[in-house]
């Protein structure tokens, strides 16, 4: 399994790792999103931090993503002036695959970004990772979050029962998309570059 890359560039966007740089656009599109995060991203519980208190965040998923724990990105616009959302491929679903998180900023909702940004990371699972298996889990009440995978060509195959913690256990609908599947689903035709560490275009 080949690492993921840290630059990928869509129509619309920038998805890349996070740098400590970034903390200020980052506290920006978390504290004015809060209501809109709060009732599905459990972290959003410890909001609002301290622009210190990001800067040491962001360091962290840096640090993560470059020993090849976690690959956590930043979604951007296409100028990077502002953080438009968040979004990853997490190991914690097994060899060989990912779960891919999203979230968008209040103000940028409704404009189909998560959609684009997770085709990207589906994309680069498979063409660049060689991943066998991506996953894509949602709340069951989050009805906007659970058509990015139906639209995406990921099959939707279970309820989890009590498996989230936002505070209380919550179920997780769990959506999967197989490398052998993946080239008739519509993330195969995302339009995608994505470079690694030195620049260079992997995809």
């Amino acid at each position: 399994m080949n690492d993921p890359p840290y630059r990928i560039v869509t129509e619309r966007l920038i998805v890349r790792c996070w740098e400590p740089r970034d903390a200020p656009l980052f506290k920006e599109a978390i504290d004015s999103s809060l209501d809109h995060l709060r009732p599905w991203m459990p972290w959003a519980a410890d909001e609002p931090q301290t622009l210190e208190e990001k800067v040491e965040l962001l360091r962290r998923f840096r640090g993560r993503f470059d020993l090849r724990e976690d690959f956590v990105y930043g979604i951007f616009d296409a100028g990077e002036a502002e953080v438009v959302g968040g979004t990853g491929l997490h190991k914690r679903v097994g060899d060989a695959a990912f779960e891919i998180g999203y979230w968008i900023r209040a103000s940028r909702a409704g404009e189909g970004l998560a959609t684009e940004a997770a085709a990207a990371l589906t994309r680069v699972a498979f063409d660049v990772c060689h991943v066998d298996r991506v996953e894509i889990r949602t709340d069951p009440a989050n009805e906007r979050s659970r058509r990015i995978p139906r639209k995406l060509g990921f099959v939707e195959e279970a309820t989890l029962r009590r498996r989230l913690h936002h505070p209380a256990p919550r179920d997780v609908v769990v959506y999967t998309v197989f490398g052998d599947h993946f080239a008739s689903t519509p993330a195969a035709a995302a339009a995608v570059e994505a470079y690694d560490i030195a620049g260079v275009r992997v995809l």
